[in-house]
Formats: C-alpha cells, sequence, structure tokens
C-alpha cells in the first residue's frame, strides 16, 4: 500500500476559532470538513510544503518561525495510507480566502465534533480541544 505524506494547518484566528476547508465536488471524501494543507512533493520540507499549500489554497503567507507541529496522524484508507503532520498557527499575512472553490468556516475547537470530517483528521480534533483548553481558549 502507497503512503501518502501531507501536511495541514490548525490556524487560529484572535477568537479562538480554527479554519476549516470543505472537501470540494468531484473529489474524494467531497463534503468533508478538514484542516487545509496538502501533499508533499519530492524532496519538499514538511514546513516548505505547508507555506506552498497556504498560499495556493487561502492565499496566505505564514511566516517560518511561525507555525510549529503539534501532533500526526497515521490512518488507512482503502487505496493508500495517509501520514498527516499537524501544524498550528496563530499569525500569517492576508485574509483566509477560497483559491480552489472550497468553502471555508471558522469552529471553536469543543464545537469541531459536530462537523463531518475525514477519518483521517477526526483523531486531531482531541488534540487541538487540549490545545485550546492550554491556551484559555
Amino acid at each position: 500500500m502507497n503512503t501518502v505524506l501531507v501536511v495541514a494547518a490548525a490556524l487560529f484566528d484572535e477568537d479562538g476559532r480554527v479554519l476549516l476547508a470543505q472537501r470540494p465536488e468531484g473529489r474524494s471524501l467531497a463534503g468533508l470538513w478538514e484542516f487545509p494543507g496538502g501533499k508533499i512533493e519530492s524532496g519538499e520540507t514538511p514546513e516548505a510544503a505547508l507555506i506552498r499549500e497556504l498560499r495556493e489554497e487561502l492565499g496566505i503567507e505564514l511566516c517560518p518561525t511561525c507555525f510549529a507541529p503539534i501532533s500526526f496522524v497515521s490512518h488507512a484508507y482503502e487505496k493508500f495510507h495517509l501520514l498527516m503532520l499537524l501544524y498550528v498557527a496563530h499569525k500569517w499575512e492576508g485574509i483566509p480566502a477560497s483559491r480552489e472553490g472550497q468553502a471555508l468556516m471558522w469552529k471553536r475547537p469543543l464545537d469541531l465534533r459536530s462537523v463531518a470530517m475525514p477519518p483521517a483528521d477526526v483523531p486531531l480534533i482531541s488534540v487541538l480541544q487540549d490545545y485550546a483548553r492550554s491556551r484559555g481558549v
């Protein structure tokens, strides 16, 4: 089974909400909400991939020292194995906007379980809830 390496970001706004992107029609798991990010390209570091993906998907710029790894998930889908690295960020330049036709939504970490998400994203909810509680969000 092929392993796919991806990066994702938990972008926290000033109100302590996390940005989610809805998978567009025509893609696998269409309609589900996920943390923005994408595949790591050959020869690319995870951090460079995250900066590139958020620029492409959301039109924002992450400062290389303004985000940090928080968790990862390893999940076996039917046709591939996903290894996703999750980073957390509170600072970026620009206003997140859909660049690839995906709907966007801000959600409080404690409300994430009310949103339909891909199976690989679900274990990260508890991590983000604990993170938010530790920061008093």
